[in-house]
């Protein structure tokens, strides 16, 4: 399976920022992947004065810049002093925040988020902005959540649905070796999945169970051998939730690696995350990075 994307290495880090104190920390955070990767760090902030010129006053727009290219400089400054020697740019945008992340990140950025905007009423929701980046997003996509007061736990979680996850897998394991860590692939075999099989074939569940654990370990046969100097561990457990055991996974994760999967929306558009993948921009403990999906495994619904 061909990559449309840089691996994470390569691919520059593009953040947004918008006042907010989760803003700012997954500045912070970006800056600090954007040294692990040797790669400089963009800061956006979208205005979308353009979006809003036909009724707000000149005086307030202009305000508007003022106010978001100070931020933009406080933010840099802010980086700088954590990280003096990162490469800092920054942009100020007429677009929205949406749209300005979308076209920063192009095609080989990852783009960071915070886990909630100013608009937000709850911290341990993701916003609307957080989420319409992260389902319309071509390029991988970091919500930067659940850093606050936590210790690194050396480990990166990777999701593992089947085979066709392999390029995930690969790239948690790239993560991994940048953050020095180890990477646990963890796959989780939803049971009511399998009840129509389990009712009519009750002595057939040795064999399904079976047929996971091979999925899972063909997996982890193909990174222990393309990375032979990292630690990988391989867990498959079962649930009737699969976003519950990968949400509690995350507890003891420094970062969560999954693809992305995307259901179509009205009129044909796709800003609609599966469920699994919801619940986890939700609530994950650690920060999670969506890889977008392409080609057959667009609009699956986990």
């Amino acid at each position: 399976m061909e990559s449309a994307f840089r691996t994470p290495d390569t691919s520059s880090v593009v953040v947004g920022v918008d006042g907010s104190q989760p803003a700012r920390v997954a500045a912070l955070w970006a800056a600090k992947e954007a040294v692990r990767r040797d790669r400089p760090l963009h800061i956006v902030y979208g205005a979308d004065t353009d979006g809003r010129a036909l009724y707000l006053s000149a005086e307030t727009i202009e305000r508007v810049r003022f106010d978001g290219r100070e931020l933009l400089a406080d933010t840099a400054k802010a980086v700088s002093a954590e990280y003096p020697g990162l490469n800092v740019t920054t942009e100020f945008s007429r677009t929205g925040p949406v749209d300005s992340l979308h076209r920063a990140g192009a095609l080989h950025g990852t783009i960071v988020v915070g886990n909630r905007g100013l608009g937000g009423f709850n911290s341990l929701m993701l916003g609307s902005v957080g989420l319409d980046v992260a389902a319309g997003a071509m390029t991988p996509v970091i919500v930067v959540r659940g850093i606050d007061g936590t210790e690194e736990t050396g480990t990166v979680l990777a999701a593992v649905r089947d085979e066709g996850d392999l390029l995930y897998a690969r790239y948690a394991a790239r993560e991994a070796e940048l953050h020095k860590a180890s990477v646990r692939l963890l796959h989780v075999w939803n049971v009511l999945e399998s009840v129509g099989e389990v009712v009519t074939m009750l002595d057939g569940v040795d064999a399904i169970a079976d047929g996971h654990a091979e999925t899972l370990r063909a997996v982890t046969d193909a990174i222990r051998k393309e990375f032979p100097d990292l630690e990988v561990r391989a867990d498959a457990e079962k649930s009737v939730s699969v976003a519950g055991v990968l949400v509690e996974a995350s507890r003891h994760a420094d970062l969560l690696v999954m693809g992305g999967r995307r259901l179509p929306g009205p009129l044909g558009l796709t800003r609609n995350l599966g469920r699994a993948t919801h619940s986890l921009l939700h609530h994950a403990h650690c920060p999670v990075l969506l890889i977008p999906r392409t080609g057959s495994d667009f609009g699956n619904r986990s």
